[in-house]
C-alpha cells in the first residue's frame, strides 16, 4: 500500500500519483508501489504528477520505464507532469523523456488525448 509520500488520488476519472521533491534509491520502491496501485485501479489514464519534483535518480527512472511498459501492456496511458528544468534535463539526457508522454501541467495531463 503506498504511503503518504506518494499519494494516489483521483481527478476527473484519472488516477494521479503525486511525487515528492526528490526520488532516489531511498524512496523509489514507494514510487513503484504507488504507481502499481494506480495502475490496478484500471483507470484509462494514470498521471504521475512530478511538478514538484526536482531530482530523480536512475532507480526512479527505472520505476517510470517499467511502469510505462506495464501500463502499455494493460492498455493504460501513463502520463507525467514535469515542470522543473533539472528533471526535464535528466529525462532528456537519459532518453526516458522520449518514451513517456510529458505534460506541462496536471490539467493538461488529465485532459490530454
Amino acid at each position: 500500500m503506498p504511503d503518504s509520500t506518494f499519494p494516489v488520488t483521483e481527478l476527473d476519472g484519472r488516477a494521479v500519483v503525486t511525487t515528492p521533491d526528490e526520488i532516489d534509491i531511498g524512496n523509489a520502491g514507494l514510487l513503484r508501489e504507488a504507481v502499481l496501485a494506480a495502475l490496478t485501479t484500471r483507470r484509462p489514464v494514470v498521471v504521475v504528477d512530478m511538478s514538484g519534483t526536482e531530482f530523480c535518480d536512475s532507480t526512479g527512472l527505472n520505476v517510470l520505464v517499467r511502469a510505462h511498459k506495464q501500463a502499455e501492456a494493460d492498455g493504460i496511458s501513463l502520463r507525467l507532469v514535469v515542470r522543473g528544468a533539472a528533471l526535464t534535463r535528466i529525462l532528456n539526457v537519459t532518453g526516458v523523456g522520449s518514451m513517456l508522454a510529458i505534460y506541462d501541467s496536471l490539467d493538461l495531463a488529465v485532459a490530454g488525448p
